[in-house]
């Protein structure tokens, strides 16, 4: 049973303030050893539950974050690139855990709530649907027919995958108080939770189901600002909504990465 973990910053447990998830920070340092602390829980827990291989993958700024020899060496770690954001999924995989992950952007209490890029991204939507970075992923994955089988991250975060993926895994290791601050459990107790969710969701793996929007799908975007929908306007098949809003039609979720 092969088990892939796609790690964010902004829902690792500890993660409190913005100052801890940004790279030049004085205090990037002890927020990665904090992602590295889950992302291990994580790991353990499947191989404990029966997992032969696991593969971990950082997404937080394209990577970056994850210091290999800290990491539980029976898994594999890999960064995404600019054609795939989980560079060797495939059909092979039974599940993808989200950890740390955040809420989408206009969440009310969501910690660091945002959809790809806090700069520049305002609203997504897929088929009409709003969604945020655990759809985008979601339906990347279905493509290859494997689910989204556990979630780690604030409460928004996960009424949010909750409403979007159904009875998925969730552990809630922290609430936002706005945008800008979380309240936090402690790491025993954000740890004893992450390895519950990822031990229930491989114990039934077999209930999970692929996220797999209709295709072709419609995908929208609203930007902040109008130059901002100005620059993407020059591939073909790019349609300008509004001011602020381009949409386009995509055959595949093959090599998705959002727009």
């Amino acid at each position: 049973m092969k088990i892939y973990i796609l790690a964010d910053m902004e829902g690792i447990s500890g993660i409190r303030m913005r100052e801890q998830v940004v790279r030049d920070h004085p205090m990037h340092g002890p927020g990665c050893d904090l992602m590295m602390a889950d992302i291990n829980a994580a790991i353990d827990a499947a191989f404990e539950a029966g997992a032969t291989e696991v593969v971990a993958c950082d997404t937080h700024m394209m990577g970056g974050q994850i210091y290999v020899p800290k990491m539980d060496a029976r898994a594999v770690y890999e960064t995404p690139n600019a054609g795939r954001m989980m560079p060797s999924l495939d059909q092979s995989f039974s599940g993808v855990i989200l950890l740390g992950h955040h809420a989408r952007a206009g969440t009310l209490n969501g910690f660091l709530d945002h959809t790809m890029s806090s700069e520049s991204w305002f609203e997504y939507r897929i088929n009409g649907q709003a969604m945020g970075e655990i759809g985008i992923e979601a339906a990347y994955a279905g493509h290859f027919d494997v689910p989204v089988i556990a979630v780690s991250g604030d409460q928004a975060m996960a009424e949010e995958a909750r409403e979007l993926l159904g009875d998925v895994e969730c552990a809630v290791v922290k609430w936002g108080i706005g945008r800008q601050r979380a309240k936090c459990v402690s790491q025993p107790e954000a740890h004893r939770r992450i390895r519950q969710a990822v031990g229930n969701a491989l114990k039934s793996i077999r209930r999970f189901a692929p996220f797999k929007p209709s295709l072709p799908a419609t995908i929208q975007l609203t930007l902040y600002r109008s130059d901002m929908a100005d620059d993407r306007m020059g591939p073909p098949g790019v349609e300008r909504v509004d001011a602020r809003t381009v949409r386009k039609t995509i055959p595949t979720f093959e090599g998705f990465r959002g727009w």
